[in-house]
């Protein structure tokens, strides 16, 4: 059977919803980036500034002066993760497979087998579109493809907005003439070794045989021969992208080497890690720890757990014990930045026998009243004694 994969990409997401929330930001360049901290950097920006060179992740100030005249607003994460389950809702009757992230306005959905039921999958695409943007004030880009490689690949294509089918059998062709920037997990250091080779587009990519590739590649080569002919047998799978690490990062106002605010500022990442992998029903049982100085040197340490945890408790050990091992310089730090991964699903078994202590059946019990306070209220309301709260403006999150 072939498969109907649909990508809704909502560009520049936290724009948009910033500019349905206040329509006077319609008509000027728009920066998010939190304000009031010395070292804010790019949130999101809209196609006006990203056009005058503005990135994400790019210093505000170096962004301002290169986007003069722009408003700069506040990032509001909860507001963006809001319009992405609205987002979600208007999706989810048409197919139970929708794989999407929490708060980027990206959405894959599998629509294989399901035009008896709902029609031909563009007008599926047509239909959502028009439901989101008279309900939302939003406008998606939507594709169709056979795979989720090239459905992204064409909605990179056609951003900022449009709509873009690409029929069962001329992946290749489609891909051969487009830029290797466009292909998605092709990592950086490849893409410069391919321009050493003058190698540019995605063709002369596939006209290149495995075991060529095989010799400056090594183990990528399979990767790099399938998604240069457009071949992606990824499943669509249902819920956020569970297998992505969850990261973290501070970047701290002014650079320090107080040894109680760099391990505070730790466990406040570990918390918010910890409640991701909570919601996630997850456990990880690997962190790293990177320390970025102010001379611009980086050290990375990891430690690791035999069984997984996704308690802040034994996380936070964790983590200080990856901290201890990247310390080892009197260098003041410019940021510090957190990343669990090796990640697990949680057992549902129960045990026969009580594998706990006391002391960790207590834990359990104050973490499960702390989230559920977080759920209601933010999670800056409450935190673990010693853990100091981040301020947003000054954090970045990928998960």
């Amino acid at each position: 059977m072939e498969r109907s994969i649909l990508h809704f990409n909502v560009a520049d997401f936290a724009v948009a919803v910033e500019r349905v929330a206040d329509i006077t930001l319609r008509s000027k360049p728009l920066i998010v980036a939190p304000l009031g901290a010395a070292r804010a950097v790019v949130y999101d920006m809209s196609e006006e500034a990203y056009q005058c060179g503005v990135r994400k992740g790019m210093a505000l100030n170096l962004a301002s002066r290169l986007c003069r005249g722009s408003k700069v607003v506040q990032p509001r994460t909860d507001l963006y993760r809001k319009a992405m389950g609205t987002f979600l809702k208007r999706v989810q009757s048409y197919s139970p497979l929708i794989e999407h992230g929490l708060e980027d306005g990206h959405l894959f959905v599998d629509l294989t087998g399901t035009h008896r039921l709902f029609g031909p999958p563009p007008d599926v695409g047509w239909r959502v579109r028009r439901e989101v943007r008279d309900g939302l004030g939003i406008n998606p880009i939507w594709t169709l493809a056979s795979n989720k490689l090239v459905a992204k690949v064409s909605s990179r294509l056609v951003k900022p907005v449009g709509e873009y089918i690409v029929a069962t059998g001329e992946e290749q062709e489609f891909l051969a003439p487009l830029s290797l920037s466009l292909l998605p997990g092709l990592q950086g250091k490849e893409l410069s070794r391919l321009h050493e080779f003058h190698i540019s587009t995605i063709g002369q990519l596939a006209e290149l045989s495995r075991s060529q590739l095989m010799v400056p590649f090594g183990s990528r080569c399979e990767f790099l021969h399938q998604a240069s002919h457009g071949q992606d047998n990824s499943l669509v799978m249902g819920g956020p992208q569970q297998s992505a690490p969850i990261d973290h990062e501070h970047l701290f106002a002014t650079d320090t080497n107080d040894q109680q605010e760099v391990e505070s500022i730790v466990g406040n990442l570990v918390s918010r890690a910890a409640v991701t992998l909570r919601h996630r029903r997850q456990v990880a049982r690997r962190i790293g720890v990177w320390i970025h100085y102010s001379d611009g040197s980086h050290v990375v340490r990891q430690a690791t757990l035999k069984q997984g945890s996704s308690s802040d408790f034994g996380l936070r050990q964790l983590a200080m014990l990856a901290l201890k091992r990247a310390w080892i310089r009197r260098t003041r730090l410019r940021s510090v930045r957190l990343v669990c991964d090796r990640l697990h699903r949680q057992s549902p078994q129960l045990s026969l026998f009580p594998e706990t202590t006391v002391k960790e059946r207590s834990q359990e019990k104050v973490l499960s009243a702390m989230d559920t306070i977080r759920a209601r209220f933010g999670h800056s309301l409450i935190n673990i004694g010693g853990a100091r709260q981040t301020n947003p403006a000054v954090e970045r999150l990928a998960v």
